[in-house]
């Protein structure tokens, strides 16, 4: 599975972006998907997740109430919405997904697949 994060972008503090994570020839409606990203000299950290089955959703404390993560069933997408951006949110942001899950997955390990990431940069 080849999974293809888009949506990044510089914008600035307290703007809006939209990620969406697709998956080349399928839908991911049957997939745990998750969002990571890894700041400037950081490690690669949860952001957001979704489970496979009820659509369970879990969220770092950093973002949560600022960011939401959802299936767009249309386009078999997942996609990441992130409001109030500050510039602790700039990173490159991954998504990862995982076959018939059931609970949301915070961890790197949980994922069998990850896309290659786009950037985000919030500017001051």
């Amino acid at each position: 599975v080849q999974l293809q994060a888009s949506g990044g972008g510089l914008v600035q503090a307290g703007g809006s972006l939209r990620l969406s994570c697709a998956a080349s020839g399928r839908t991911l409606s049957d997939y745990a998907v998750g969002w990571f990203r890894q700041g400037p000299g950081k490690g690669r950290e949860f952001v957001a997740a979704v489970s496979s089955i009820g659509g369970t959703t879990k969220y770092a404390d950093s973002v949560k109430g600022r960011f939401s993560i959802s299936r767009d069933s249309a386009k078999g997408t997942v996609d990441l919405q992130m409001n109030s951006l500050n510039s602790e949110d700039t990173a490159v942001y991954y998504c990862a997904a995982r076959l018939t899950y059931s609970s949301p997955l915070v961890y790197t390990l949980g994922y069998t697949y990850w896309g290659q990431g786009t950037l985000v940069t919030v500017s001051s």
